[in-house]
């Protein structure tokens, strides 16, 4: 029983294909985390980035801290000078607001005033 040097050649190289087997599934994973996970958080960092350079005075915004105030003077292109209360004003950083739901008017109250209680 001897082996034919046709079949002893083809058994000298087993892992030729499993390459290509392996870099397909891998490029489509890529593929998938990129439309998935990668795009989309490019995509809200560029509209955040957007929104943050064109507050301009008057608009409401809220920072990262939670606080809710008016702008009322833009400082320079990094910061901001925001009026929290009445006569209260604190300048913040372009980075540290988180958004601005209204341009150029003030925020209505989302909670009605509570009715007084008649207690007798």
């Amino acid at each position: 029983m001897f082996i034919t040097e046709a079949y002893a050649q083809a058994a000298t190289t087993p892992g030729a294909g499993d390459i290509i087997g392996f870099a397909v599934p891998m490029v489509a994973i890529m593929g998938v985390f990129y439309f998935l996970m990668i795009r989309p958080q490019q995509r809200k960092a560029k509209e955040q980035q957007n929104l943050l350079s064109s507050i301009s005075r008057g608009d409401t915004v809220i920072t990262h801290g939670g606080l809710i105030g008016k702008v009322v003077r833009v400082v320079d292109d990094r910061e901001l000078l925001v009026e929290i209360g009445e006569n209260v004003k604190v300048r913040v950083l372009r980075a540290g607001i988180a958004d601005v739901p209204s341009r150029g008017e003030p925020m209505t109250a989302e909670v009605p005033a509570a009715k007084p209680s008649k207690k007798k």
